[in-house]
Order: C-alpha cells, then structure tokens, then sequence
C-alpha cells in the first residue's frame, strides 16, 4: 500500500522509504522527468491539485501543524522530478525543520516500518477521498 496510496494519469503518491517521519509522502510523475520544465501542460495542471490535497491530507492524518513541500532531485539515485509533502509537528525539533527536516532520511534502524507506512497510506488515501 505505501508503494501506491493513490495514482492518477500522470501521478503517484506513495510514503517516503528510510526515513524516520511517519506521514513523510512523495509524489512522482508516472513517466521519467528529471526538470520540472520538461512537465507537460497536463501534468503540470494536476500537480497543484495534488500538492494542495496531499498537505490536507497529511495534516488531518498527522495531525501536524503543517506540511512541507520540496522538490530537488539531486540524490544518488533519485535525479528525477518528484516532491516530498512532510508533515512538520510541533514536536519536530528546531534543529529539523525547514530543509533540515531532510536529516530524517536514510534512517536505518529508526525508520519508519512497513506496517507503519501502509496504516499511513490507507488513512492517507482515506483522506484524499473527502479533502479537495
């Protein structure tokens, strides 16, 4: 389930993997694009749909007080378009937030579990289904 909480046409949500935020989701196009000037029209008209409802949904599922969004594609590995939408708690250290918030990835042993990101990921797609 956190592999596919939800699909459209030109875009998937699924939770991020190692990482140590339960909630922490990631929409990638459905086809390869490493800029976000090579989106097409159509793409790019979903994408603020998609943002606005995934931080909706990350907030009423988390409960944080906001949700994040980045977009850099610069890893090793992940050099494609996709955005990170993190729920940011009250509880999150100030020493995390803001793009400090990305220390919470390649978490080992600290990561967020399997069954952990597929309760996620059905209260998410849940979500999504009444938030607009």
């Amino acid at each position: 389930m956190y592999e596919r909480i939800a699909v459209d046409e030109y875009w998937r949500v699924v939770h991020a993997v190692d990482c140590a935020l339960p909630g922490w989701l990631v929409l990638l196009p459905r086809r390869h694009v490493e800029s976000m000037a090579d989106l097409s029209g159509a793409e790019a008209a979903a994408l603020g749909g998609w943002l606005v409802r995934l931080a909706r949904a990350v907030e009423v599922v988390t409960g944080c007080e906001k949700a994040y969004v980045a977009q850099f594609g610069e890893a090793e590995g992940f050099r494609h378009v996709h955005f990170h939408v993190v729920p940011r708690g009250r509880e999150l250290a100030v020493e995390l937030r803001g793009p400090r918030v990305f220390g919470l990835l390649r978490a080992g042993e600290w990561a967020v579990s399997e069954e952990e990101m597929n309760e996620i990921g059905g209260k998410v797609a849940a979500a999504l289904g009444e938030v607009r």
